[in-house]
């Protein structure tokens, strides 16, 4: 898990001075057999990519604003500038739960979808069919999931009270 989230994460800080990990992995380190299933979960959301990587970004942002999950929104705002050249506004817009206004049609949906999925129920047909429509099926079912992965990542980092590093030296 160390090396892949070394190779995988290299935005933001993913290790203490001693090489513990931080984040949600040293969470699933509690129980090795039940974080690896998470861990090999992760690489396989990550791997699929079947949508684009800044709708990616946006939906898993929403996630972590829903949850005021403090760890996901620094490690997924840092991908999302370095990666996607997301403007800091638009993170701290997304960071607070809003909309920003220069979303572009993929970032709408994933934008939608996710809020949809946050508020519990059904999600409604017409977002899922805008889904398929920009994304196609494969891409609509990973958007899907990839919020349901991040409800969890989220949760996981609240529960265990995991907090953004100050100076790399955070325990987590």
């Amino acid at each position: 898990m160390t090396a892949g989230v070394s190779a995988k994460f290299g935005g933001f800080t993913t290790t203490r001075a001693d090489g513990a990990l931080l984040g949600p992995w040293n969470a699933w380190l509690h129980d090795p057999e039940v974080g690896t299933a998470f861990w090999t979960v992760t690489q396989a959301l990550t791997k699929a990519q079947r949508i684009p990587d800044p709708a990616r970004q946006v939906a898993i942002l929403v996630t972590g604003a829903h949850f005021g999950a403090a760890f996901e929104l620094y490690a997924h705002g840092a991908v999302a500038k370095q990666k996607d050249g997301m403007s800091d506004r638009r993170i701290a817009t997304l960071a607070a739960g809003e909309r920003p206004e220069d979303l572009d049609e993929q970032e709408a949906a994933a934008f939608d979808i996710a809020k949809a999925l946050l508020k519990g129920g059904p999600l409604p047909t017409a977002l899922y069919e805008r889904g398929i429509a920009l994304f196609g099926q494969a891409g609509a079912n990973e958007l899907i999931w990839l919020v349901g992965h991040y409800c969890f990542v989220s949760v996981t980092l609240n529960g265990f009270d995991i907090a953004v590093p100050t100076d790399g030296a955070n325990a987590g």
